[in-house]
């Protein structure tokens, strides 16, 4: 996203959002953020804070000190030619299955931890029900921080 339009087509939904006018279909203010970054707003604290969402896909967002930076983590490589969201999203789960799943998830969290240093990473999304325990140095965030995400991307 750049000046609240989107910069590619979103890789798991339809075509046709990049010169889609909001402002001028809506007729209001329009702010637009993907569900990870909106929800990563609502679980934020303070300081550095990591989001990964484990849903159909793989969502990412970091905030530091206050300031949202969606990601794109889903897609970059990460083992065996296949991507983070090969192995973290649905399709890994299914593929893997919830032991191999969850220690991958483990394992991401652990060398993107050692990367971007943050405070604390929140995990959300769907499929975080399935982990039997939460990987070190992470909280489940909620589908319900959505909500207050979207709020707090009103406040000045």
């Amino acid at each position: 996203m750049i000046h609240n339009r989107p910069l590619q087509e979103p890789h798991n939904l339809g075509p046709g959002w990049i010169k889609f006018d909001f402002h001028k279909a809506f007729s209001r203010p329009v702010k637009i953020i993907n569900d990870a970054a909106m929800q990563a707003l609502g679980s934020y604290k303070k300081g550095r804070m990591l989001f990964l969402g484990l849903g159909t896909g793989l969502g990412s967002a970091m905030i530091v000190d206050g300031v949202l930076a969606p990601m794109e983590l889903a897609h970059l490589p990460y083992k065996n030619g296949k991507t983070y969201e090969d192995y973290l999203g649905l399709r890994g789960l299914q593929r893997l299955g919830k032991k191999k799943w969850e220690k991958h998830v483990a394992k991401v969290v652990q060398q993107l931890s050692q990367a971007l240093e943050p405070d604390e990473v929140v995990l959300g999304g769907g499929n975080t029900k399935k982990l039997r325990k939460l990987p070190p140095g992470t909280r489940l965030g909620r589908n319900e921080n959505a909500f207050v995400g979207g709020f707090r991307m009103w406040e000045q």
